[in-house]
């Protein structure tokens, strides 16, 4: 993530861009990565924000069913890659947010690739920025170790795997896989053993199998396919299925979502369905029943093309022993992003970045209620983030 400097770092920092106020203690938090420097063109293109605003980081308390904004701090992020550059310690402490892109007006969009990610001291009144780190060009989704003592980065544009030591709420370089020309490493997750991992190649339809030794990450020789571009990536808290959303070709066809059985040797595909155009926001409840799967549904496409929406939806799956079954269906905002349950499973939230809200969905197993959205200040919200699974 870009590191701020100079007369833009002073900038960004005035109170008037920001509404801070304390986090409550313990309190159960989601984390909102929100992009102030990215926006689309008439063409659907993405360009640069006029104007650009600083990228932030907002902390939503879902301690009870009315979600509420504790915190907006400037924090590097971007729109670009999946919507899960964000990581929670369980303790809710601390976290990690990473950026693709960042602000470059020399650029021919605006915009360049960015590297950095950035430690966050979530204990602090207002949060802050602790930790400053090169990953590789096109940081994305980070995870790290069920012990807690490793951390990888996917780098999409350098088509890498970052890998960190862990200790003391901050990460060490410590070397690199690099993954394949133009294949996109997009999504990375660590599974429940600390030993293996599952990373998603957007660029070449692929999932991999990543094997952990200490610091030494090897691929699987065996590729697991789910479907074209894969992308974003959760893990059910139990460790016993992964979900995988495969984004096509945002050519406005149906596309799909596809779960893993951890539990065989090897890892394999056992069920995909279909989901409307788009499916970016991804979450498994946090008892693993229930999948949402989100979708932008053309609503990121310039009002004249065949295939835009005023806006997304959200669809809600049962996950009955290794398949998937949809429950419920409700509409989100414009150019949806990230997903994340509460701890409790009863609110869901859904990032619209195209209206630079939140929107807030109660489910009560069988039903999505929309309530009133929450509204990210100049910034579009493109990652979410929590400590729980």
């Amino acid at each position: 993530m870009v590191t701020m400097h100079g007369a833009w770092r002073r900038s960004v920092m005035l109170p008037a861009l920001l509404a801070i106020a304390p986090v409550a203690a313990r309190a159960d938090v989601v984390i909102s990565m929100n992009d102030g420097h990215s926006a689309l063109d008439a063409h659907g293109n993405l360009t640069a924000a006029s104007p650009v605003t600083p990228d932030t980081m907002t902390v939503i308390d879902v301690t009870d069913d009315t979600p509420k904004i504790k915190a907006t701090i400037p924090v590097p992020g971007s729109v670009v890659g999946p919507p899960t550059a964000v990581w929670v310690a369980p303790d809710e402490s601390w976290a990690i947010l990473t950026a693709a892109t960042k602000p470059d007006p020399a650029a021919p969009h605006g915009f360049s690739a960015d590297d950095k990610v950035s430690v966050i001291d979530l204990t602090a009144s207002p949060p802050a920025i602790v930790q400053s780190l090169n990953a590789g060009a096109g940081a994305t989704q980070v995870t790290v170790s069920p012990d807690g003592g490793l951390a990888l980065v996917a780098n999409r544009a350098e088509g890498s795997v970052s890998v960190f030591t862990v200790k003391d709420k901050r990460l060490t370089p410590a070397g690199k896989l690099d993954v394949a020309k133009g294949s996109l490493p997009s999504g990375i997750r660590f599974l429940k053993d600390g030993k293996t991992a599952l990373l998603t190649r957007y660029g070449d339809n692929t999932v991999n199998l990543l094997h952990i030794d200490g610091t030494k990450v090897t691929i699987d020789k065996r590729p697991i396919t789910t479907g074209v571009a894969p992308y974003t990536l959760d893990i059910a808290a139990d460790g016993k299925l992964a979900a995988v959303s495969n984004m096509g070709r945002g050519d406005g066809d149906v596309d799909s979502v596809s779960l893993i059985d951890l539990t065989k040797t090897p890892p394999r595909t056992v069920d995909t369905a279909a989901v409307p155009s788009g499916p970016e926001p991804l979450a498994f409840s946090p008892d693993g029943k229930w999948l949402a799967v989100g979708a932008q549904m053309g609503s990121n496409k310039p009002a004249s093309d065949p295939f835009h929406h005023d806006h997304g939806v959200v669809t809600m799956f049962a996950v009955e022993d290794g398949h998937l079954r949809k429950v419920a269906e409700a509409p989100v905002g414009a150019w949806a992003e990230g997903a994340a349950f509460s701890r409790d499973g009863r609110v869901l939230l859904v990032q619209n970045m195209g209206d630079r809200t939140i929107s807030v969905l109660r489910w009560d197993g069988k039903t999505l209620s929309p309530e009133t959205p929450l509204t990210i200040k100049d910034a579009g919200p493109a990652a979410l983030g929590t400590a729980w699974p």
